[in-house]
């Protein structure tokens, strides 16, 4: 069960005729209390969505009462006609569950640069606040209905000793790139916390988790991350602990996410080691998710070790040029810059490619996930508005 598995919550999610699959395409998760707490995060990306741009005023106020999200369509440079789309969208949820507008979030995902059927979306509302339930079924239609290119749902759930739980559902599979959040996610909790608690909490585990998710470098216009809280369950979370438990959702979350991503054969994951600080960590372990050579070497199955140094190298991180080690799946395959077991011991067979480099400057370290680079993600990209 995902995000009707803490109390205080029900979901539905319906087909509105957005997809041409006749697919559930449009979901809606409503937050019964007696808490409305929430808190967001959204995309980086200067070119925003209707829905984020409406989204990110809505959560000022810390008060969401229901998130609605569509498929088949992402809102975004559709002009005035599509943020009235959004605009219409929130008021129409608000009509049906007696909540204001303006405690509406809105998310859209599909193509950019078309605009969305008022119509259908709106019938798909009506229909969704109709079905609107609290069982595991409602959570996966839901779950269902926001997916594009996904190949399968994505969904998660934690309980705390304490006695409340966490779920969670997200979609993606292609624009896996960071700046806040990087995709949609919705996520609920039963815990009685503060909208200020719930934003510190969130922005702490997308920053270790859906922040270094970088599957292709390629930022959406649409990232939203939400997490609402219903307080139902009575009890008072400890900060620390539900920050950590929320962490290990998303991370959940994130992998899942990178296993689906679009036509990958290979799901990589890239630690730095001894660098001066955790940010320069990031950054080369960033640079070497961004490079096609690299991902390229791997979807061939080749440890090539040097595209790994030369993506290093355009990174203002702190190391000697000379002085980095290089491991794939456990094999050092380059001590100090130079070769070191014979690349013939490295299997990349399998789907999972564990990358270690060590700047050997400092003790701080960081993981970024990405995906190689293969035909197919080629193919569904170059075919996704036909």
């Amino acid at each position: 069960m995902s995000v009707t598995a803490a109390a205080g919550f029900l979901a539905a999610g319906v087909p509105a005729g957005l997809k041409s699959t006749g697919n559930p395409d449009v979901a809606l998760v409503r937050n019964v209390g007696p808490l409305q707490n929430a808190a967001a995060v959204f995309t980086s990306n200067r070119c925003k969505a209707n829905p984020v741009l409406w989204s990110a005023e809505a959560i000022k106020d810390g008060t969401i009462g229901a998130i609605v999200l569509n498929s088949g369509g992402a809102n975004c440079y559709t002009g005035a006609q599509g943020f009235h789309t959004t605009h219409a969208t929130a008021e129409r949820v608000a009509e049906l569950l007696g909540i204001s507008a303006g405690d509406v979030l809105v998310c859209s995902t599909g193509l950019i640069g078309e605009q969305l059927d008022l119509a259908k979306v709106t019938s798909g509302v009506t229909d969704a606040a109709s079905a609107l339930a609290g069982t595991p079924e409602a959570a996966l239609a839901a779950a269902e209905a926001i997916r594009t290119t996904d190949t399968r749902p994505k969904q998660a759930q934690r309980t705390s000793p304490a006695g409340w739980t966490i779920g969670g559902m997200a979609k993606g599979a292609g624009m896996l790139a960071p700046g806040l959040a990087t995709m949609l996610v919705v996520i609920t909790t039963d815990a009685v916390l503060s909208s200020a608690e719930l934003d510190a909490a969130l922005r702490e585990s997308t920053r270790v988790t859906f922040d270094r998710l970088d599957s292709d470098g390629c930022m959406s216009t649409n990232d939203t991350v939400a997490l609402l809280a219903s307080g139902a369950s009575g009890v008072a979370a400890e900060a620390a602990e539900f920050t950590a438990v929320l962490t290990e959702l998303c991370a959940d979350l994130a992998r899942q996410l990178q296993a689906d991503a679009e036509g990958a054969s290979h799901d990589i994951a890239i630690t730095v080691a001894g660098a001066a600080d955790e940010e320069e960590a990031v950054e080369v372990a960033r640079a070497v998710s961004r490079s096609n050579l690299f991902k390229a070497a791997i979807f061939g199955n080749d440890p090539n070790w040097g595209r790994v140094l030369a993506a290093v190298g355009t990174t203002a991180a702190h190391f000697d040029p000379y002085g980095i080690d290089v491991s794939f799946n456990g094999v050092r395959i380059c001590r100090a810059g130079e070769p070191d077991q014979p690349r013939e011991l490295v299997d990349l067979a399998p789907r999972q490619v564990d990358i270690l480099i060590d700047l050997h400057v400092g003790d701080a370290s960081a993981t970024v996930l990405t995906n190689d680079l293969t035909h197919d993600y080629v193919h569904e990209n170059s075919a996704y508005a036909s």
